[in-house]
This record gives structure tokens, C-alpha cells and sequence, in this order.
């Protein structure tokens, strides 16, 4: 078996989700999901919890004390475990992402492996594309108001746009680690999608709709979603849009990675962490625009 510890938002646990369903599938094995990081944690500003029930995936959960997970700092404690009451439980060994940044030995790794990270980088699942694009179809039907923003951007030449805000901006801690991308950056993006399209449409999207409305003016023909609770509605119109401008956002990362186009023009920003430990991380792909 392979376990994927899922933890973050819907794009973390998407990120999560992918690079362990790439490793159990070159094992011909299960993965198994487990979810103890949403009881553990001290959610402080956005509340976290598992959101990958909303797509066609094989759900398949482990509760962490059924299993024994080796580490190397514990291995003579784990021996021991083995000896006594471990003995018939699943044993696995743990690989923890050590840096935020392309470790190729993720794809080799052997069966019974506990994965514990982020994994935000195509290459770790890039060769499952087709798998994970029908893992990642929505179980439900849009709504009324969902349905009439999807026509609208099947009819158009739809350009999805998202501002991630939240705690990005409230609380100084994720601020000073993430960045949050500014009016400049959106300007700009807005503008190189201008000339690279015919006739673009934006539909802009954001965790906070009132700030985005008063403070993003867009001389383009513009729609501003607002009034979904649940994220993946505003991830399925995302997905339906020809082009794309993220923000520093696993969200909107999937949102631009699961449109198949090859036609497709994302722009994404070159620096998507302030905190200069995370300057090799390589989140965007070769072939969107780093602006």
C-alpha cells in the first residue's frame, strides 16, 4: 500500500492526493488517505478540512494507529513495536519531503511507503495526467447560477483570474511567507492576455469578492464570481476557461492544470513564496508565462 498524508486546502490535498496515486499505481497497489492532520492541527485563520470527496476519486481511508510507520529516528523504538503488539500491522516506512523543491526519488520509491509533504510539482505525476484529469471530475451537477457561469464561459473566450486573499492577508506570519500578489501583478497579466487573445472575457475569482471588486478594475469585459461556499464550484469554472491568470495559489494552480488545451496561455507569478528558503521551488510548469 501507499499512504498519503493529506493536509492544507483543496489544492494541497490535490497535490497530496496525485503524487500518491502516481506511486500506488506504478506498484499496482491502493492508496489510502489518511486524515489525522485535520484533527491535530491548530487551524487558526482558515479552517481546514478534507475537501477530495467532492471528485470521482477511490476513497480509500487508514487510520494512522492501524499501521506502524517507520522512521528513521525511531527505528530501534519500531523494532521493538514489531516484536510486540506491531506485529500484524502494515509497517511503512515514511519519505519526507526535506525541501520545497523536485526530489526525483519520490518516483522510485518502493511499496509501503507513508508520503508526508506538499509534493507541488507536475513532475512527481505529470506522466498519470490522463488518470488524474478523470480522478478529478466532479461528482455533482452545478447549480442554477453555476450552470449559467458555465455557459457563459463555454460561449466566450473565458479567462479565469484569482485573487487569493484570506489569510494571505490578515495574518502577518503566512504573509511574510507566501507574498501576496498585488494589483501590479494582476494589471500586468491582464495586460499580456489582451494581446495574446481575441476578444478575452474575464471571470474573476476570489476568497474575498468585496475587496477584489473595489480594488481590481479590469477595462475588459469582466464577471466577478462571488457566492459559492464550496470551493470546488469555483475550481470547476476555473477548469472550463480556455486561459488562465493564477496567483500564488495551489488552487488556481489546479484550476489552470486541469484544462486540457493545449492551446491554453497561463500566466502565473515568478515568485510564489516571499520567504527566500523556498527560492528553488519549481511550482510552475515550463510552459506558463512567470511574470
Amino acid at each position: 500500500m501507499i499512504v498519503t498524508l493529506l493536509k492544507g486546502g483543496l489544492g494541497n490535498q490535490m497535490f497530496q492526493y496525485a503524487a500518491g496515486r502516481r506511486l500506488a499505481l506504478k506498484h499496482g497497489t491502493k492508496l489510502f488517505m489518511d486524515l489525522s492532520w485535520f484533527k491535530n492541527v491548530a487551524q487558526v485563520d482558515t479552517k481546514r478540512v478534507y475537501e477530495l470527496n467532492c471528485f470521482n476519486i477511490e476513497e480509500n481511508f487508514i487510520d494512522r494507529s492501524s499501521i506502524v510507520i517507520a522512521e528513521a529516528e525511531q527505528s530501534l523504538k519500531v523494532k521493538v513495536y514489531r516484536l510486540t503488539k506491531g506485529l500484524l500491522k502494515p509497517r511503512l516506512r515514511t519519505f519526507i519531503e526535506k525541501a520545497h523543491h523536485y526530489d526525483k526519488q519520490v518516483l522510485s520509491l518502493p511499496d509501503n511507503t507513508y508520503l508526508d509533504g506538499f509534493w507541488q510539482n507536475e513532475k512527481y505525476f505529470t506522466d498519470i495526467r490522463r488518470t488524474l484529469f478523470d480522478d478529478f471530475t466532479f461528482k455533482s451537477k452545478p447549480d442554477s447560477k453555476n450552470k449559467q457561469l458555465l455557459e457563459a464561459i463555454t460561449n466566450s473566450n473565458a479567462v479565469s483570474l484569482h485573487i487569493r486573499r484570506g489569510d494571505y492577508a490578515r495574518n502577518q506570519a503566512t504573509k511574510d511567507f507566501h507574498g501576496l500578489m498585488g494589483s501590479d501583478y494582476y494589471n500586468k497579466a491582464v495586460e499580456i492576455m489582451a494581446k495574446k487573445t481575441k476578444n478575452p472575457r474575464f471571470f474573476i475569482f476570489s476568497d474575498e469578492p468585496d475587496w477584489t471588486k473595489k480594488n481590481i478594475k479590469i477595462k475588459y469585459p469582466a464577471t466577478y464570481v462571488s457566492g459559492n461556499k464550496a470551493g470546488f464550484e469555483d475550481m470547476r469554472l476555473m477548469v472550463n476557461c480556455r486561459h488562465h491568470i493564477t496567483a500564488n495559489s495551489s488552487f488556481s494552480w489546479w484550476g489552470a492544470w486541469l484544462n486540457p488545451s493545449k492551446d491554453k496561455i497561463v500566466i502565473a507569478p515568478r515568485r510564489w513564496f516571499l520567504d527566500p528558503s523556498m527560492s528553488k521551488a519549481e511550482i510552475i510548469p515550463e510552459k506558463w508565462i512567470k511574470l
